[in-house]
């Protein structure tokens, strides 16, 4: 019911095209439209089936479909409805400062045990960080091999965005003083990213160091708070199909299916990334460490799928850590690890990042150094911890970051168009690297129980929590 003014809209939308051309068109030519009327009528029927259905991703593929064929039959009615992709853009940055600052806090100040823990969660830290900064750095050259984003033209609509090409210089104390906020207010209204995680981090800092009673009270409100912001991007998410649409008709009525190219070049190019960061990554990480390769794959098989299927790291969460208990992760460090992990070792998520911001200058024309590239996508890397059991929740990070590094944010509803086939294999990476990370952990322990064979070493306490 919550999308069924979408669903009419969209319905409305595809009966209006096939009205503007019967109108539009002398009936002379009606064997000439024919493939043309062949094409909006199966967009029609493809509508009505999709109507009754609750799936976002649906709709949102049948709304490219709509933009890209109107964009192309009719770039008059397309330049028109770049206001959809407007309005859905305004209502996804008001997300990005609460969010940010509510799963940051909860993340840091949340995990303050850590030091009860003492060194499982240091090496858990240790582990996460830098298999993520593998994954960064294999985006960034992955997609500079490819330049997937070079070549589109900017929109006559977005022919003057701000750039940082054409930023004046600064040195680098005016770049790290940037980095911190002089007032949150005002680093909120202006989309300062990075200075709203300095100030989450600092505050997080400072509510762990604070007397229970009043930590526990401030983590409720955070924690309710981000709750509360998830399902404000899932009610705006709603509105996707439209933003979609009309950022698709528009792209294609001004450009052509030039930037479909592109897109289709950067979803491969995310594909072969995650591919090489399994192979050249993960899978030396588990020999060094002795994972039994043959009982990992048999166990991660399933929460993987169910990852890769629903788009989100914590619908396969309860399944991937029955998984990890099944082959010898001691309870406790399952226990630590995979949730730990869902906030701080986003594998799959930093490498898409790391492409996709990249991609956004190539397509927007605006030459970044490696050192702005690395800083750019160090701040999303940041930015994207404790969004992984949300799908699409990427999108708002990208938005924010681009925006705050001045670059214009059209190329980033062409990705939007093909996020649904990048969200899948970007989340079945996290949940694989999570799963390796407790085994991992576990073995630097030296509590990985190798001769487990089911569930009943649980059963005697063997794998029972330590008190």
């Amino acid at each position: 019911m919550k999308s069924r003014a979408t669903q009419l809209l969209l319905l409305l939308l595809v009966a209006a095209g096939i009205l503007t051309f019967i109108q539009e068109k002398n009936l002379a030519q009606l064997p000439a439209l024919l493939p043309l009327v062949a094409r909006w009528l199966t967009l029609l029927a493809a509508a009505v089936v999709v109507a009754p259905r609750r799936s976002l991703t649906l709709w949102i593929v049948l709304s490219m479909c709509v933009g890209i064929e109107l964009g192309n039959d009719a770039p008059a009615v397309a330049l028109h409805l770049k206001v959809l992709s407007d309005i859905f853009l305004r209502l996804v940055k008001t997300i990005i400062a609460p969010l940010v600052f509510a799963t940051l806090v909860v993340g840091i100040a949340g995990h303050a045990d850590l030091k009860q823990v003492g060194r499982m969660g240091l090496k858990a830290l240790i582990y996460f960080e830098v298999v993520t900064t593998f994954a960064l750095f294999i985006g960034l050259a992955a997609i500079n091999l490819t330049q997937a984003g070079a070549g589109i033209k900017l929109p006559p609509g977005a022919a003057q965005p701000d750039k940082l090409a054409a930023a004046a210089p600064q040195t680098a104390a005016d770049i790290i003083l940037h980095i911190f906020p002089e007032n949150i207010a005002k680093s909120i209204a202006e989309g300062q990213v990075l200075q709203v995680v300095i100030f989450a981090l600092i505050f997080a800092i400072g509510l762990s160091l604070t007397p229970l009673h009043h930590r526990k009270a401030m983590l409720g409100w955070c924690e309710s708070l981000g709750e509360v912001m998830f399902k404000f991007t899932n009610v705006v998410m709603y509105f996707a199909p439209l933003g979609v649409g009309g950022a698709l008709a528009y792209t294609v009525g001004s450009l052509g299916f030039g930037p479909l190219k592109n897109a289709v070049q950067l979803l491969l190019t995310l594909y072969g990334a995650l591919a090489a960061f399994v192979l050249l990554i993960l899978v030396p990480v588990a020999l060094l460490a002795r994972v039994p390769l043959r009982r990992f794959i048999q166990a991660v098989a399933e929460p993987v799928s169910i990852a890769f299927a629903t788009t989100s790291s914590e619908a396969a969460l309860p399944r991937a850590m029955e998984a990890m208990e099944s082959i010898g992760v001691p309870r406790r460090v399952v226990a630590f690890v995979m949730p730990t992990g869902y906030s701080f070792n986003l594998d799959g998520t930093t490498l898409y990042l790391s492409l996709a911001a990249v991609f956004v200058a190539q397509a927007a024309g605006v030459p970044l150094t490696f050192g702005q590239q690395l800083l750019m996508v160090f701040t999303l890397m940041l930015t994207s911890k404790g969004v992984a059991g949300v799908p699409r929740a990427s999108l708002v990070i990208l938005l924010a970051t681009v925006a705050s590094f001045g670059l214009p944010a059209w190329p980033v509803f062409i990705i939007l168009g093909i996020d649904a086939l990048m969200d899948m294999a970007r989340t079945a990476v996290n949940v694989l690297g999570n799963c390796l990370a407790s085994v991992v952990v576990a073995r630097w322990e030296g509590e990985f129980v190798d001769d487990y064979h089911g569930p009943d070493l649980a059963a005697e306490g063997l794998n029972a929590p330590l008190t």
